[in-house]
């Protein structure tokens, strides 16, 4: 079975290095942005992982996920 993880700031900065290490041990990494667009799309052309927008500070967006 493989493991599933989010990574919210996972397209940037520390965010990005933590998605990209849990990508190369084997998990499906969704990557978590919520503002800058130019850096996601840099990130999702650069790797596999899975990127989407998403304001986890929002309840109802959360909810509605």
């Amino acid at each position: 079975m493989q493991k599933t993880v989010v990574v919210t700031g996972g397209t940037r900065g520390i965010g990005a290095s933590i998605s990209r290490a849990l990508n190369k041990q084997g998990w499906q990494v969704a990557a978590v942005y919520h503002a800058n667009e130019e850096g996601a799309k840099a990130f999702q052309q650069d790797t596999p992982i899975a990127v989407f927008k998403w304001d986890v500070g929002d309840f109802s967006a959360c909810q509605d996920g």
